[in-house]
């Protein structure tokens, strides 16, 4: 496996996978993009090569680097070395900036750019809005928990989640099968005997080391679920007005039950979200809505 130079934050929601599953990633990746033989590859040759790699200004002010060791594996794959000039994690300038050198094989250098460039824009713009969206909750005084959703690419969750985590925010479960269940309303529609049949049966399926969460469309759908035993009340799609009413009536009988706010919120409406009894505001945009990065790789002349 490639040795990573760049160092991701200390302390991360989401952690990097090791080593074998970057690689693993990265090949894959490769693979959906370079049909072989490639001619224009192949025409570049195995001459030493130096690149810049570059961020274009595209994220404004606020901008977050994210995803250096999803793109350091990738050049890392294709025979080539990162020397990371900005930070993972770290504020990307308003305009063109110097991010990293490449150093390589001209083939490796052309084979591993767009699949690099494509994950640190995706990942640094998921990156960007988390943290922009951290920065309004604390802005407010408040001192709960931002989180993503489910709401991921398919085939590029780990590292979408692992941006979350780069830009502040929670990642939310990886999956259905994680630490938390989470009882959707479509669950609800299919199963019989009632919501305290369901969590019980649901608690006793996953065992104890999870947590089981219930989403809920009013207060007493929240206040049933609570009594039911569910660890998490998760108020979906409710008014500001109405998710404060229910929330507050969930604590107040439940006072260790964790409530949880997510439905169309966005970072215009995230302040009117936020209150005492809320521990969790959870944002599908973060990852669905968040606008890409823009980064060039320029090859320098011998």
């Amino acid at each position: 496996p490639p040795t990573m130079t760049c160092e991701p934050p200390a302390l991360l929601w989401a952690p990097l996978p090791p080593p074998h599953r970057l690689v693993s990633l990265a090949r894959a990746w490769l693979d959906e993009d370079l049909p072989w033989p490639d001619a224009t590859v192949g025409v570049a040759g195995d001459a030493p090569t130096r690149a810049h790699l570059l961020s274009k200004g595209g994220g404004g002010p606020g901008g977050v680097l994210a995803g250096a060791p999803f793109a350091e594996a990738v050049f890392g794959v294709s025979g080539c070395r990162v020397t990371w000039r900005v930070p993972e994690g770290g504020s990307l300038p308003p305009g063109r900036a110097l991010v990293a050198e490449v150093e390589g094989p001209a083939g490796g250098v052309l084979t591993g750019e767009r699949v690099a460039l494509n994950i640190l824009g995706r990942c640094s713009g998921v990156a960007s809005m988390a943290a922009r969206a951290v920065g309004v909750a604390r802005g407010q005084g408040w001192g709960g928990v931002v989180a993503g959703t489910r709401k991921t690419t398919p085939g590029f969750r780990l590292a979408e989640k692992y941006a979350l985590g780069v830009g502040g925010a929670d990642p939310h479960r990886g999956g259905l099968g994680g630490g938390l269940l989470l009882l959707k309303d479509n669950h609800r529609a299919l199963a019989a005997g009632g919501l305290e049949k369901m969590v019980l049966r649901v608690r006793r399926a996953g065992g104890f080391t999870r947590r089981v969460g219930v989403e809920c469309s009013n207060a007493a759908e929240a206040l049933e679920a609570a009594g039911a035993g569910a660890d998490i009340v998760l108020l979906d799609n409710l008014s500001p007005q109405e998710l404060h009413s229910a929330a507050a009536q969930v604590k107040a009988a439940h006072p260790r039950v964790t409530v949880e706010a997510s439905g169309g919120v966005v970072l215009g409406t995230l302040p009117q979200f936020l209150g005492p009894h809320i521990d969790v505001v959870s944002m599908g945009c973060l990852t669905h809505s968040a606008p890409a990065l823009d980064f060039a790789l320029r090859v320098l002349e011998p």
